[in-house]
């Protein structure tokens, strides 16, 4: 006679079940409301419209080979595919997280929706084009979409590479990478230098450090920008957690915390699309829907800062 299982499996087997529920639930690519979609913004200079929030991955999405867990990313990001999403960003750095996502991709048969954009993390600049394949191999696209230098490390070297696979019809578009408001007076060097299509830097409602250089910067010189940590891994949403939304939140159709930060952040006109990362569908689908008008004007945005600062 076969033993129940034990409470943690039955757990574990609801939440697959659950996981499955949802991805067979996304519609066909011609299913999509195109009323849904979210707001885009191009990334200069290259006639692409990226919606303004994307997807990360870094500790989300490294799940190794657990097939429930895999399972709950890859609805997900059926979810965000729903919702209009595109931009979904990773690293050779994140652990099993491309490989997550390229069993995700085959799954849902969504590598014609994606916009890819992982990255080069490797201080040898020789073994940045081995890694690029296997990185490449892992998602199951025919090309990246994006390739960035991760922290700059090796960012030389490494951009010589990026440079050549762009010429040659490798990679779309290229860029760099930092991180907790770090290297910023390299970063700027570097923009200033060296012909990019993004720069992928920490932005929020109270890390702001960019405002006063690298944001300007980006628009002269006609360079996207991916704004990661919109939540602080989390920190700044559980500072928030119990705290009400103010009442003039309604102004900009914002309901969450999570969504007030992201309306603040892809609001900034320099900003082409933030890149929150969750485990949860109804929090991808929460955070697709802050990229919908109305966004804050600059009062708003000035309002929204002060509000959160004094908290």
């Amino acid at each position: 006679m076969a033993q129940p299982l034990p409470p943690l499996s039955r757990r574990r087997l609801l939440r697959g079940l659950l996981a499955a529920a949802a991805v067979t639930a996304l519609p066909s690519p011609g299913g999509l409301a195109r009323a849904a979609e979210p707001l885009t913004r191009e990334l200069p200079g290259t006639g692409e419209a990226l919606p303004r929030v994307g997807l990360g991955s870094w500790i989300t999405f490294n799940v190794g080979d657990d097939p429930v867990l895999r399972e709950e990313c890859t609805a997900v990001m059926a979810a965000f595919f729903a919702a209009g999403g595109r931009l979904i960003d990773s690293s050779p750095m994140y652990g099993s997280s491309q490989a997550t996502i390229g069993h995700a991709l085959e799954r849902l048969e969504a590598v014609d929706r994606v916009y890819a954009a992982d990255k080069v993390w490797t201080s040898s600049p020789a073994e940045g084009p081995a890694q690029i394949e296997a990185s490449r191999q892992a998602w199951g696209v025919p090309r990246f979409d994006l390739l960035q230098v991760h922290n700059l490390l090796g960012w030389e070297g490494h951009l010589e590479t990026l440079q050549a696979m762009k010429a040659a019809g490798e990679v779309r578009h290229l860029g760099i990478t930092t991180s907790h408001g770090r290297r910023h007076e390299e970063v700027e060097r570097i923009m200033r230098r060296v012909p990019l299509d993004c720069v992928q830097l920490t932005y929020n409602i109270v890390d702001r450090e960019a405002e006063s250089r690298l944001l300007p910067l980006a628009r002269e010189r006609g360079i996207g920008v991916i704004a990661n940590r919109p939540f602080q891994r989390k920190r700044l949403i559980r500072r928030l957690a119990g705290k009400p939304l103010p009442p003039w939140a309604a102004e900009i159709n914002t309901t969450t915390w999570a969504q007030f930060i992201l309306k603040f952040i892809i609001s900034h006109p320099a900003i082409t699309c933030a890149i929150p990362a969750t485990t949860r569908v109804d929090h991808v689908r929460e955070n697709l829907a802050a990229a919908r008008e109305p966004l804050p004007d600059d009062a708003m945005r000035r309002r929204m800062a002060d509000h959160v600062r004094g908290l």
